[in-house]
């Protein structure tokens, strides 16, 4: 079988303003995340499918967020078969915060990857 090559995106390229969808865990989201992001864990991806086209109705593009890239490259391509325009953050947010990108918590406390 030959797959087509799942989109993927550097942190870098990641607009300010991009629809970052996280979609890593409760505790990991916890412990910091990309401001205003849309957090969904791939847990409840398919009960929350709904929330991910709303949020792209507009024709934005998904940038899709795990610690380091396994879990994103899955939901990316469940969206992209759904029609929906996905890419995955290459690296997760491990990546995001080895390029310095800024993390917040809902607490106030320090942000970190876990």
């Amino acid at each position: 079988m030959n797959f087509a090559a799942l989109p993927q995106v550097d942190v870098a390229a990641v607009p300010a303003d991009g629809l970052v969808l996280d979609v890593r865990e409760d505790d990991e989201w916890a412990a910091g995340h990309v401001e205003g992001a849309l957090h969904i864990p791939m847990s409840d991806f398919v009960a929350r499918f709904g929330e991910v086209t709303e949020a792209v109705a507009d024709g934005r593009q998904a940038f899709v967020m795990c610690r380091v890239g396994g879990r994103s490259a899955q939901v990316t391509q469940y969206l992209v078969q759904q029609g929906i325009d996905a890419v995955n953050i290459d690296g997760g947010m491990l990546a995001w915060d080895g390029a310095g990108r800024p993390m917040v918590t809902e607490s106030g406390s320090p942000a970190f990857v876990l």
